[in-house]
């Protein structure tokens, strides 16, 4: 069997030990949250929001459904869904962070979101719900922050119903040269001076930008999924491939 304390994976352009990543993905986000909708809208310049509209128009979900948002965060889905379902439904918010999972209670209660919406501390890679729970999971921008991305898969395939949908959206591979110039520049020069200037960090979101460019492309993440069980997995583009949204079912 193999020693686990020299197992490694990649932190950003870094290579680190599997048991360390945790913890310095953990600090980011600690170090992040208080700021994480401002700098959303800084980084994406506001487009996130459409690329989540988008998601949960492609969700399926309707009243009475069980849905997880996973590394749900300051729970921008969570409120869209939370309404789409209804009293009879429910939303779970799940988020490895405590930092950002206080900050998306704190931000959806602020706003009147109770009752069908309830918040866990979980590890994407061993979430703690029965089996064939939940009618949809989502995972927003945070699959790449996973350390063992086909773990977590199995996972998320073992908690949804059969007929479920997963639909993860996160940055990908822009599919045009020029634009991917552009956002090299853009990723690696401008943004971390953005983290510097709104919450003094350069360096988390050095990491962000990093972490990025070391998740899998669209046909890799697409050939992951697959491989984790789900059925009917296809990919839709936006902004030039930048983000991509990956839709699987469990059948």
């Amino acid at each position: 069997m193999a020693d686990q304390s020299k197992e490694t994976t990649d932190f950003g352009f870094r290579t680190v030990a599997k048991e360390q990543k945790k913890e310095m993905v953990a600090e980011v986000f600690h170090s992040v949250a208080s700021k994480y909708d401002l700098m959303n809208d800084l980084m994406s310049l506001g487009i996130h929001r459409i690329w989540k509209r988008f998601t949960i128009e492609s969700s399926g979900v309707r009243r009475g459904h069980k849905v997880l948002d996973l590394a749900g965060g300051t729970g921008d889905l969570t409120a869209k869904f939370s309404r789409i379902v209804g009293e009879k439904g429910q939303v779970v918010l799940a988020d490895i962070n405590d930092s950002m999972l206080k900050v998306g209670r704190e931000k959806l209660r602020d706003i009147g979101i109770v009752g069908n919406v309830s918040y866990v501390q979980a590890n994407a890679e061993e979430l703690p719900f029965p089996d064939n729970y939940f009618d949809c999971i989502t995972i927003s921008f945070g699959l790449r922050n996973v350390t063992d991305k086909e773990k977590a898969l199995r996972s998320m395939y073992r908690v949804l119903k059969p007929g479920g949908r997963l639909l993860v959206l996160e940055f990908s591979k822009p599919v045009l040269a020029p634009l991917s110039k552009i956002y090299d520049v853009y990723s690696f020069h401008v943004l971390p001076r953005i983290g510097q200037i709104v919450v003094n960090d350069a360096d988390s979101y050095r990491y962000l930008t990093e972490s990025i460019r070391m998740h899998p492309d669209q046909e890799t993440l697409k050939g992951m999924m697959e491989e984790a069980g789900f059925d009917q997995v296809y990919y839709t583009n936006m902004t030039g491939g930048v983000v991509a949204l990956h839709k699987g079912f469990k059948f």
